[in-house]
């Protein structure tokens, strides 16, 4: 008798596995999408390029090689070269911060304080992020702070995807909800005509709502991995040292207390040019450069020993970057193919053919899968605003309601898709695998679904 064969476990593919297979479905839909686009011209008043409602139309097919696959994929990493870089610089200043042991201080002097009600953190951090997300419209820009969600996390005793969760989410929420958000509500509505920032009340009612959602989502889980730590998602995977402290208590010392100064400072000029200065990851690159050389300037660090800890940090985390750029080759196969504003065109006129009651809601789902393939909010709008806003007028749904429909639908995907340079922030800064996060994700991402067809209906049942 033939011994039986040792079945081999399941291994989740890498996230290289994945977004290679999803730009090779990407050119092989070239073949088969016929090209097609819309007139574009540039709006005087506020110089942005925008699209003109009914004027799609069929041109010639430029299908994408497959032998061209390898040069799209360099494409789409220089196309990303800012996030890019600016993730290496952020993984090599963080290396030296951390490496100063003030985030291991300060993590215990915070776990200490929160001994017994831990779960008050998740929380606290969830409704400031939103507020980022909310006013600044910071998505991709928080995940210098994950690092020390994690840290904070893991030394109340909790797993470093609550760290993550509770600081993503919450820049995930405030920016879906948009309240003063300039670059996904301000853009839309904007363009919808219709005077900027209006309708808060019921976006703040919605920011409520999600808060509400991820507090309670998160700390089950968080309450769950606890009494078990093998129900953690990422349970099995080899943890990180650097977010894992001892019990010994540490006294802040004068050195401690000047690095922590650089950082506060560092991270209240950042938050000053993002809000009033219109910065970017040019400027932000420069203030973390800055940042990790002054904290290891104060802890006497060598000119050597700075360079060696940056190298060090930002070779740790170059897959994760690599990730960021790779994710951009979905959209520019399409684009290159001219088979983007077909799609857009094809999504939008299935929502015209909805019943009455269901076209807000179709609307939603409909900019959930716009996402898939225009990946920033900003540009998302300028395609579909100019094609959602006549069709609102034809339908009898208001423009606010279409922009509430643009701004759920962008908000919400962002969390799970490969393609969302945000998430895929998160998952390089925390070294979460994207399956892993995935399987967290999912559950929450279908509830927060539910809640957004709910919000629709009521935006048309109050006339929104």
């Amino acid at each position: 008798m033939k011994p039986l064969k040792e079945k081999k476990p399941f291994q989740a593919p890498h996230t290289f596995v994945i977004l290679v297979a999803l730009i090779i479905l990407a050119v092989a839909a070239t073949y088969v999408v016929p090209a097609g686009e819309y007139t574009r011209y540039t709006d005087e008043a506020t110089n942005r390029t925008l699209v003109e409602a009914g004027s799609f139309h069929y041109v010639e097919s430029h299908p994408v090689s497959f032998l061209t696959v390898p040069a799209l994929i360099y494409r789409a990493i220089v196309k990303a070269a800012s996030t890019v870089t600016f993730i290496l610089i952020i993984g090599g200043s963080f290396e030296i911060i951390t490496s100063t042991g003030i985030l291991t201080v300060l993590c215990k002097k915070m776990a200490k304080a929160f001994r017994g009600r831990e779960y008050f953190v998740i929380p606290a951090f969830l409704l400031l992020f939103s507020v980022f997300g909310t006013t600044m419209g910071m998505s991709a820009e928080v995940m210098i702070f994950v690092p020390i969600g994690i840290a904070l996390a893991a030394s109340l005793g909790l797993d470093k995807v609550t760290g993550t969760a509770m600081i993503a989410m919450g820049a995930a929420s405030g920016f879906t909800a948009g309240i003063l958000n300039p670059f996904n509500v301000g853009v839309a509505q904007d363009i919808a005509e219709i005077p900027m920032f209006s309708g808060m009340g019921y976006r703040i009612f919605i920011l409520g709502v999600l808060l509400v959602i991820d507090t309670v989502y998160i700390t089950w889980y968080a309450k769950r991995v606890k009494a078990d730590p093998t129900k953690s998602i990422i349970y099995g995977e080899t943890e990180d040292q650097e977010f894992t402290f001892d019990d010994t208590e540490e006294a802040l010392n004068l050195t401690h207390g000047l690095t922590l100064a650089v950082i506060v400072a560092g991270f209240a000029i950042l938050i000053y040019g993002l809000s009033k200065l219109g910065w970017y990851f040019e400027e932000m690159s420069a203030i973390f450069i800055a940042m990790g050389v002054l904290c290891g300037i104060v802890n006497r660090y060598s000119p050597n020993k700075i360079a060696a800890t940056f190298g060090n940090g930002a070779k740790g985390i170059v897959v994760g970057a690599l990730i960021v750029g790779i994710a951009r080759g979905v959209e520019l196969a399409l684009s290159d193919a001219m088979i983007l504003d077909t799609i857009v065109h094809a999504i939008a006129s299935i929502v015209n053919i909805l019943p009455q009651s269901l076209k807000a809601i179709g609307m939603f789902l409909a900019q959930s899968l716009v996402n898939c393939v225009i990946t920033s909010g900003t540009g998302q709008a300028a395609v579909t605003m100019p094609l959602m806003v006549p069709v609102a007028d034809l339908i009898g749904i208001t423009r606010q309601t279409a922009v509430l429909a643009f701004q759920l639908g962008d908000g919400f995907s962002n969390s799970v898709l490969p393609t969302s340079s945000a998430l895929m922030g998160y998952l390089v800064v925390s070294k979460i695998p994207y399956v892993k996060w995935l399987k967290f994700m999912m559950p929450l991402f279908l509830i927060w679904t539910f809640f957004g067809c709910l919000f629709m209906l009521g935006a048309l049942m109050i006339g929104y």
